[in-house]
């Protein structure tokens, strides 16, 4: 196999020309920062949503689900802190009077985590180092904070009263329904929300295809407990021994690299500081292999003081090493109690709950935040997936067969004779009934069998003469491209019992 060497645009071209992600309206020139998904992209994507349903809500007691309205009464971006502190830094052009944001400048030039610097810290940076625009040489504005919601309106008349936004991130419905949900669903804490919605951030300058969009989807959970509870987590010892590659506050700050530790070793140091942060930290990337991800191309890091949001009181990325340098998927965050006190406060509804436990009143603790970009993911996974096999001359794309947005594709071995061909749809209307199925008869069925490599569908099945006569046919496996003969009457069990098994080979 060739080491894959890809590049953003690469995957970018690769996706455009299978038919997984287009730009936006490109026949108008396109818009930055939107993209849209075509017949295999929107399979991806959804069977990856339905994976983490799966394995959040309908695989676990202590999580019900929501689906919240993207528009919300603008008071509520005041009780978040979200009017006032939801911006990012600033820069333009003074020549070509294109727009930047800074700290992705000083990044690319300095090599340095800038997240989270001031506009002040990052003007001396820009100033010291002769920072100039990337496009024209030109000399660049000082930096100044820019919000990143989108403004709209509601109703006729555009006035201040009217203005609205849409959501920049999924976790505010969950906080202002979380006493509906827990009255409906008989919840007592801990318990979870969980919901995958779209969200929208006015960024300043998106880039690397789906990695920094300014429409995307979230597949988000809030989980509340009692503070007095941070340790008291009965699924802490599963995860205890768990590995991950780790980068800790104190280690970015001794400019050391992220090295393998376990989970119950960085909660035993107080470095994570719960057990329940500790458990979501290992569930969360237990998750990212099950849909494909190497571990050792992942790695958790700790939020540096500086770079933390306004209501985290400790924040954990996980990062997928991308082309373009380790970067964040999933956020994990503990918001303590900041948004419920918040949206108590300004609403002027007593959220608090009656925990039977302690026989008190107390205000829902946001002791983690699981928050994983599903456009990154569908980057990540393709990421992963891509091989370019020499022994084959093309693209083999290795994605789990749970997630492959086409499951089996059913030839007739030739194209010219009408028994094979009925043969071949009778096979296909079964397996198409049972997963999501493709017919293929134009080609070679060396030709076919490329092009099912190429969009990872991980079962090929060949009706030839001998199916005419003996109801079988020939199973090929996508990894390996080993055949396998089958009869027909068990096929479907068959491919059910590969799935299961993620058996490619």
């Amino acid at each position: 196999m060739a080491e894959k060497k890809l590049s953003v645009n690469d995957i970018a071209t690769f996706c455009k020309k299978k038919g997984f992600i287009f730009p936006s309206s490109e026949i108008y020139g396109g818009l930055s920062g939107f993209f849209d998904y075509g017949p295999l992209g929107v399979e991806l994507k959804n069977n990856l949503k339905k994976l983490w349903w799966k394995a959040h809500v309908h695989e676990r007691e202590d999580i019900v689900g929501i689906d919240g309205s993207i528009i919300m009464n603008p008071q509520v971006w005041i009780a978040s802190g979200h009017a006032d502190h939801f911006e990012d830094v600033l820069v333009e052009c003074k020549k070509c009077h294109q727009r930047f944001r800074a700290d992705q400048l000083v990044e690319e030039k300095l090599g340095i985590n800038a997240d989270g610097k001031s506009p002040e810290e990052l003007h001396e940076l820009i100033v010291k180092n002769k920072i100039t625009c990337p496009n024209c040489g030109g000399e660049l504005s000082e930096p100044k904070s820019f919000n990143l919601m989108f403004k709209t309106y509601i109703g006729p008349k555009q006035t201040s009263e009217s203005v609205a936004y849409l959501r920049p991130e999924t976790a505010q419905v969950i906080f202002t329904e979380f006493k509906n949900v827990m009255d409906v669903s008989r919840k007592k804490m801990p318990f979870g929300i969980a919901q995958i919605g779209k969200s929208f951030r006015n960024e300043i300058s998106p880039r690397n295809f789906l990695f920094r969009c300014r429409e995307f989807e979230q597949a988000e959970i809030e989980y509340f407990i009692n503070e007095k509870d941070l340790n008291n987590c009965p699924y802490f010892d599963e995860f205890k021994e768990y590995k991950v590659l780790a980068l800790t506050k104190d280690m970015q700050e001794k400019n050391q690299e992220e090295k393998e530790t376990t989970i119950g070793k960085l909660v035993e140091r107080g470095v994570i500081k719960s057990k329940w942060q500790g458990f979501w930290i290992g569930f969360e990337h237990k998750f990212l292999t099950r849909v494909g991800i190497k571990s050792n191309h992942l790695r958790i890091r700790q939020h540096l003081d500086n770079e933390r949001a306004h209501y985290s009181l400790d924040t954990w990325d996980i990062e997928y090493k991308f082309p373009f340098g380790w970067k964040e998927i999933e956020g994990i965050s503990n918001r303590t109690t900041f948004d419920m006190s918040n949206h108590s406060k300004h609403s002027k509804k007593d959220l608090r709950v009656f925990d039977e436990k302690y026989k008190e009143k107390v205000m829902p603790y946001v002791v983690s935040e699981p928050s994983l970009g599903i456009d990154r993911l569908v980057l990540t996974v393709l990421f992963e997936a891509y091989e370019f096999d020499d022994k084959r001359g093309n693209v083999v794309l290795k994605l789990k067969p749970e997630i492959a947005p086409i499951k089996t594709a059913v030839f007739p071995l030739v194209s010219n004779k009408e028994e094979l061909i009925n043969k071949a749809r009778e096979v296909f209307k079964v397996l198409n009934s049972n997963f999501n199925s493709l017919f293929d008869k134009s080609g070679s069925i060396g030709r076919r069998y490329a092009r099912q490599d190429e969009i990872g569908t991980p079962y090929c099945i060949t009706v030839d003469f001998d199916s005419l006569k003996s109801d079988d046919v020939t199973v090929r496996f996508r990894d390996s491209t080993r055949q396998e003969r089958i009869k027909i009457k068990e096929l479907a069990e068959k491919i059910r019992q590969f799935m299961s098994e993620d058996n490619c080979s």
